[in-house]
């Protein structure tokens, strides 16, 4: 054997026990990454972007996405009273006794808040009114204020009692009671919360999850909770149906989706590629080493994810599948130039691919690079996914193929495609007939009018709610158990910032009557604010002076009126003096409050600044028209102070909308700095064809999805940073094309089929921003492919 020939397969063998070194590291690495916790995320808002904000807002943010988080909300939906109050109950006794409990705080209705707070409001019910008692001692009409005592003194359903008319001879108190809860569609008996509905009654149920809902594991556990409990009601009322809302549903949902779309796109995407490699090379070889690629691909890529972020997200599995259709194309390359030169062994092919190879893999990589400097978690994860897949795919084509490559193989006529279009790329430009001439002038001008309409209907859209949309189903349930509970709550709310606590209970009770006017005006269904449950100091004071002139004028005559005893007027009076700047605080409700009205009350919070800031939150339900809220809102500004709606989804939408535009800028970018960086090795003309070539082909999709209606998102305008590194590759090795570019064609067209497999499958997703991202690489590498040949008229090489 010659010395060469020795020293070669010397060289390819350490190429090759390298090569298992690097992939046996990458193994232990991903398990090791594994075994400390790595996980599989499943939550949506993981891949949103990060907003920045002030201190109070951010702390605010968090408090109601964790009051909301993994909340599960139940409508037990049943004929009359007595039997939604006996399944509500068994429900939440089932839930409770549940193996392994996955939920916790399971209640109906908002627990025993009142009567916890009862007694704290009854030791301050001198200084506590409601607006309509105010009203009329403002007015000195406290003879309507014994009307309405005297009913209830006589009413079978009154609250009158001899000991509460000994403190509170105009029965002010229970009145007071009823205002902190004004949602009059919803009751309370036995504990049970309920609500009349069309067909009977509904019991309401909640449950908050142990764990995250975007957990598979809890989803499992939580769902099989669920029904179990529905069963064991149902086995004993059959009658009964239910209501079911909640992150719960639509994160099984999503996660059900996810697990589908990768499991048909992965297959459909492999079986297509076996089946394009046996077309092309009729060898199982080829097939092997493709395969072997591929799967190195997809170690790197998993175990650089799980090493930067500690978890892969599960829409980076959905996005990386079309790694399978990038990484591959190494091994096309390499077999499509072999087959052209069938003498040559497999390291004078990588010789003769290695400069084009290499450009390739720089473009492609500084593409999905570009995508991680986007604000998207889930788009960084995707990026390092597939950047490092594609270096695995590339470093086992130079160091594993060199030994198995050099198997012979057969020229086969296989996809006769690739040289067909070639040969009418070449009729076509080199006209020797009318109509030939007739189809060269007339394409320029059908390519124009394209672009023109094509563009003109371009518009965009930048809703994040385009990340998942969850089946119909589940948002009907949904709208029907938010109707049921008069709107529920929503993500968006109102945040009351002030510097000191009183200045922040003051603003909140100016806010009220602005608030329901916009109730009166159908902008939302409700809003819950803590100024029914802790009133200002200066109103507590004004509500007493008030009480305070009323009993020191008029307690003879209530006393006579209601027909009570003379002996209570002096302890009434000692109880009210006695009560002279005793105040309600904050601190006294919160201390005997809920969580949910906790929830609410963020308190004192240091600013970014260090400055001393409080800060409370409105919650709202039933959002008709978030617009007109804040217009109506923005009116008031003066009088009502640091009064700010904070709507995350919206600050996103808006945020990926600025991200959106730097997308396409730092698009801009790429071309000319792609121009600068080829025009060093292949001159201006040629490096400004390799650049242009990719740059109309998205020009091109860009026009085909203003004419099919496809809205402009950043996922689009992220998957024209792929067209053009994936166009870029195409250019460039019809640019190291020395002799004959049939190879290269052969190759270029295997790829952009690979690509299309994995990338244009895409658009078959159910999630929105998945489907916009497949949909425009299917356009663009089309096009990409289409136009890469004409890189040959500007090396003057033969097609």
């Amino acid at each position: 054997m010659p010395r060469g020939q020795q020293n070669t397969i010397v060289s390819a063998k350490g190429g090759f026990a390298l090569w298992l070194v690097l992939l046996l590291v990458m193994l232990i690495g991903g398990a090791w990454q594994w075994q400390q916790g790595a996980r599989i995320q499943t939550d949506i808002l993981a891949m949103l972007p990060h907003l920045q904000q002030d201190k109070l807002t951010e702390t605010a943010l968090d408090t109601v996405e964790h009051k909301l988080a993994n909340q599960v909300y139940i409508a037990v939906m049943a004929e009359n009273d007595n039997q939604a109050i006996h399944a509500a109950q068994q429900l939440m006794a089932s839930l409770q006794s549940q193996p392994q409990q996955p939920f916790r705080a399971i209640r109906s209705g908002a627990d025993n808040q009142l009567e916890q707070l009862a007694k704290v409001y009854f030791e301050h019910r001198f200084s506590l009114l409601t607006q309509e008692q105010a009203h009329a001692l403002d007015t000195d009409n406290w003879q309507a204020l014994l009307a309405t005592a005297q009913n209830q003194l006589y009413s079978a359903f009154g609250f009158a009692n001899s000991q509460l008319l000994a403190s509170d001879p105009l029965l002010l108190f229970p009145a007071n009671l009823l205002a902190l809860s004004p949602n009059s569609k919803l009751r309370r008996q036995q504990g049970v919360l309920l609500t009349d509905t069309d067909n009977g009654v509904a019991a309401i149920v909640m449950a908050k999850g142990r764990d995250s809902a975007f957990s598979p594991t809890a989803q499992q556990q939580q769902i099989l909770a669920l029904e179990s409990a529905f069963s064991q009601v149902n086995q004993q009322y059959p009658q009964i149906s239910f209501l079911k809302a909640g992150a719960l549903f639509h994160a099984i949902a999503a996660t059900e989706s996810a697990k589908q779309e990768i499991s048909k796109i992965g297959l459909i995407s492999l079986l297509g590629i076996v089946l394009l490699v046996w077309l092309a090379f009729r060898s199982v070889m080829p097939l092997v080493a493709a395969t072997l690629t591929l799967t190195t691909g997809v170690v790197f890529a998993f175990v650089a994810t799980l090493s930067l972020f500690g978890e892969l997200h599960l829409l980076t599995l959905v996005f990386g599948t079309s790694l399978i259709g990038v990484a591959i194309d190494y091994s096309f390359h390499f077999y499509c130039e072999k087959q052209t030169h069938p003498n040559d062994n497999a390291s004078d092919t990588i010789k003769r691919i290695f400069p084009a190879l290499t450009l390739a893999l720089a473009t492609s990589a500084s593409a999905f690079i570009a995508i991680g400097f986007t604000p998207f978690p889930g788009m960084q994860q995707v990026a390092v996914f597939c950047a490092a897949g594609l270096i695995g795919a590339y470093l086992t084509l130079l160091l594993v193929f060199p030994l198995l490559g050099n198997h012979s193989l057969k020229h086969t006529q296989g996809l006769w495609f690739a040289q067909a279009y070639l040969n009418g790329l070449q009729r076509v430009f080199t006209p020797t007939k009318t109509v030939q001439k007739a189809v060269l002038m007339l394409l320029p001008v059908a390519v124009l009018v394209i672009l023109f309409f094509g563009l003109s209907q371009l518009t965009a859209n930048d809703d994040i709610r385009q990340l998942q949309q969850s089946p119909k189903a589940i948002t009907s349930e949904e709208n029907q158990l938010r109707q049921l509970l008069s709107g529920g709550t929503d993500n968006q709310f109102i945040l009351v910032s002030s510097a000191n606590e009183q200045d922040l209970l003051q603003t909140l009770e100016q806010l009220t009557p602005v608030l329901d006017a916009a109730i009166a005006n159908n902008e939302i269904t409700q809003a819950v604010s803590l100024s029914r449950f802790m009133p200002s100091i200066a109103r507590q004071q004004h509500h007493y002076q008030l009480q305070q002139q009323l009993y020191q004028q008029h307690l003879p005559d209530i006393i006579d009126q209601m027909s009570l005893n003379n002996d209570i007027q002096p302890r009434l009076m000692s109880e009210l003096n006695q009560a002279n700047s005793v105040w309600l605080t904050p601190q006294t409700v919160l201390k005997h409050a809920n969580d949910d009205l906790k929830t609410l009350w963020l308190g004192d919070v240091a600013s970014n600044n260090n400055a001393q800031q409080f800060g409370a939150i409105v919650l709202l339900g039933g959002i008709h028209s978030l617009p007109s809220l804040i217009q109506r809102l923005d009116s008031h500004n003066g009088a009502l102070g640091q009064v700010k709606v904070i709507d995350k989804v919206g600050d996103i939408s808006t945020l990926m909308g600025q991200y959106r535009q730097l997308t396409f800028q730092l698009l801009l970018w790429v071309f000319a700095l792609a121009s600068v960086a080829f025009s060093v090795k292949y001159g201006i003309k040629l490096a400004l064809a390799i650049v242009a070539l990719p740059a109309f082909a998205v020009l091109l999709t860009l026009a085909c999805l203003g004419l099919v209606g496809s809205s402009i998102s950043l996922f689009h305008a992220l998957a024209f940073i792929l067209v053009l590194g994936i166009g870029i590759d195409y250019s460039l090795f019809f640019a190291e094309a020395k002799h004959t570019s049939h190879g290269v064609m052969m190759a270029i067209f295997m790829s952009a089929c690979s690509t299309l497999l994995a990338f244009g499958l895409l658009a078959l997703s159910q999630t929105h921003a998945i489907h916009f991202f497949g949909l425009t690489l299917l356009f663009g590498i089309s096009f990409a492919f289409v136009l890469a040949p004409f890189i040959s008229f500007f090396t003057r090489k033969s097609l």
